[in-house]
């Protein structure tokens, strides 16, 4: 499946805040904490709990969120079909980035180990 331009924007106009607390309910309903939640976000981001709270505080869109990101250099690693996405094949970089983090939520939810969800090369 293809993203379209609307869809796109779409992505960098949401913001981080109106979809972290979904995270965290998805996480914590699977028996995982918001802590391994936030060591994920960090992994990928390089954000750490301080900054992500000021994040969305400030109500910043995903295109603010990973434009101030410091994005993992093995995110590239992350690789499967997340919401009828294929992420490798995903062309805009924000689109990809906003991908990559909802993969690594939804194995985080599904009780994959952390060392595995923290790709390394």
């Amino acid at each position: 499946m293809q993203t379209t331009p609307e869809h796109n924007e779409r992505m960098a106009k949401m913001t981080f805040s109106s979809v972290y607390p979904h995270y965290v309910t998805k996480v914590e309903k699977k028996g995982r904490t918001k802590v391994e939640l936030q060591q994920v976000i960090e992994w990928l981001t390089g954000f750490d709990d301080k900054e992500i709270r000021k994040l969305i505080e400030e109500n910043a869109t995903f295109e603010t969120f990973f434009n101030k990101s410091k994005l993992n250099p093995n995110a590239d690693l992350i690789k499967g079909v997340i919401c009828g996405y294929r992420i490798e094949e995903i062309e805009n970089p924000l689109t990809k980035q906003v991908r990559y983090l909802d993969k690594l939520v939804d194995e985080l939810a599904k009780g994959k180990k952390m060392e595995n969800i923290l790709r390394k090369a």
